[in-house]
């Protein structure tokens, strides 16, 4: 305690308070922004932050750089809710469950209710997760520790038996849409023998199909063309905005999806690799297995915007772990903030806390006040955000397509990844035409590389034996868990028919 009260002196200085604001609105815009996304948002601000501590010393300079890159990190959590819920626009990819129920509570009329509901989870998950990580770090770091390839192996297959959850109408089509994001993450160069696959000799594809251009076209760009393919249905116009301040209701309905998603997230978040996206996925899918409503998610309930958003700003608190206590980066976002610690000859990891407490303490303090200062941003910000939402479709569509072209670009640079967007855009209207379900697609292809590459470097270490993945005690039981959470529900459907069937006789 004495260490938190030294860092929130340090975080309370007048210049660290700017640097926080700063970060947590810029991070805010990163967030909204598809296509910017988090890690790029800091590993660009990183120059910018050397050039405005220059004058400070040496670890005056550590603690404010870090203070407002780590606001833009968390910031871009809060952010990336905003186009999800609007405009099913994912501003980055742990967003792409909150489009889910957010998207279609906004047509609703109930876009204010959303964002409200997206920001009191993100405010109070950041608040748990940070109480956890003074609490927690060294016990739940050496737990860390002992995950190796095996158990980050089942722990995403047991990420894809989930992916059960996110199913549609029929769980056949949601496996095949699993299997087909699988199919397409093993586009690019082999990462272990260099191997070119499924590129055609196309050089655009060495590198794989960027995550944000599928999740974008599919998501964005599939809804835009639904809008102008059925335009006679939507001449109604947009459903009006309702309240700004979600009813007593809703947040008593929301209350345990925050708090079981702010721990879920925060647990995830520890374990490196496995980050806030699958940590959105979970939570989701938590909250949809325990509901006694399963029925209403998809469909527009606030459990649905409530857990995912809880539980991947959660997963940005619980990511510090690792990177401040074994200097091991969870994330991408988290290697470039470990990347501008080292800059400043400031070493992650487990003497961090002896030698440079005023900037691992003074960190931790300024997500409290950041977390405290992207409430007071994002509540009177919500009124105008859900502004968008009544805007006409001739207006609205053209800007969700530049939005979607801008950011795609933006991250490689290429003509080719747009034509690649307006493809996954079609792809994405006839699939949901036909009611296949997009987001086991989008979680195969965010999960494929991480269960190939856990899988092989398991393989390696065991010499090909295939009972390391069984022989490894936290290995054996997510194995079980997986398939425990494919065969429960298909053994009860199998009762239920015989059920039916008896009494039918």
């Amino acid at each position: 305690m004495t260490f938190l009260l030294d860092g929130f002196q340090t975080a309370l200085q007048l210049h660290n308070l700017f640097f926080a604001f700063l970060g947590v609105l810029i991070g805010t815009a990163v967030g909204v922004l598809p296509g910017i996304g988090p890690m790029s948002g800091v590993a660009l601000l990183i120059p910018v932050t050397a050039s405005m501590t220059s004058g400070f010393e040496p670890a005056q300079a550590a603690t404010s750089s870090i203070i407002l890159l780590a606001g833009v990190y968390y910031g871009a959590m809060y952010g990336g809710s905003t186009t999800s819920i609007l405009l099913n626009t994912p501003g980055e990819s742990s967003s792409v469950v909150t489009a889910l129920d957010g998207y279609q509570m906004a047509k609703q009329g109930r876009a204010g209710s959303a964002l409200a509901i997206a920001a009191i989870g993100s405010f109070a998950a950041g608040i748990v997760s940070l109480i956890a990580l003074v609490l927690l770090a060294e016990p739940l770091s050496n737990v860390a520790l002992k995950f190796g390839p095996a158990e980050y192996f089942s722990l995403m297959i047991l990420g894809l038996a989930a992916v059960s959850g996110l199913a549609g109408n029929s769980m056949t089509k949601a496996w095949m849409m699993t299997v087909f994001g699988l199919l397409l993450s093993t586009i690019g160069l082999d990462s272990v023998s260099g191997v070119a696959r499924f590129t055609y000799n196309i050089s655009f594809l060495y590198g794989g199909l960027e995550f944000l251009t599928v999740a974008v076209g599919l998501f964005a760009l599939g809804e835009v063309f639904k809008a102008i393919l059925h335009k006679e249905q939507n001449n109604d116009g947009i459903a009006k905005i309702g309240r700004i301040i979600p009813s007593k209701e809703e947040l008593k309905e929301s209350a345990g999806p925050i708090a079981r998603g702010s721990l879920l997230g925060f647990l995830v978040g520890i374990l490196p690799g496995a980050g806030a996206t699958l940590a959105s996925f979970f939570s989701y899918m938590l909250e949809k297995k325990i509901s006694k409503h399963p029925e209403k998610f998809g469909k527009g309930t606030i459990a649905g915007v409530a857990a995912p958003e809880s539980a991947n700003n959660a997963a940005s608190g619980g990511a510090m772990i690792p990177l401040l206590t074994l200097g091991i980066p969870g994330s991408g976002t988290t290697a470039i903030l470990m990347g501008a610690l080292m800059m400043y000859n400031v070493q992650p990891g487990p003497l961090l806390f002896d030698e440079h407490p005023d900037v691992a303490w003074g960190l931790i303090a300024s997500m409290f006040i950041g977390n405290v200062m992207l409430l007071i941003l994002n509540m009177p910000l919500v009124k105008i955000f859900a502004k968008i939402i009544e805007t006409p479709p001739k207006y609205l569509l053209p800007l969700i397509i530049a939005i979607s072209i801008f950011g795609v670009y933006a991250v490689q640079v290429t003509t080719f990844d747009i034509f690649l967007l307006l493809g996954f855009g079609v792809l994405g209207y006839l699939l949901a035409a036909h009611d296949f379900p997009l987001a086991p697609l989008v979680l195969g292809l965010v999960l494929g590389p991480m269960i190939e590459n856990n899988m092989r470097r398991a393989l390696t270490a065991s010499n090909g034996d295939f009972f390391v993945f069984i022989e490894k005690p936290i290995s054996f039981v997510l194995l079980i868990a997986a398939i425990l959470w494919i065969a429960i529900p298909f053994l009860m459907k199998l009762k239920g028919k015989s059920v039916i069937v008896n009494e039918d006789m």
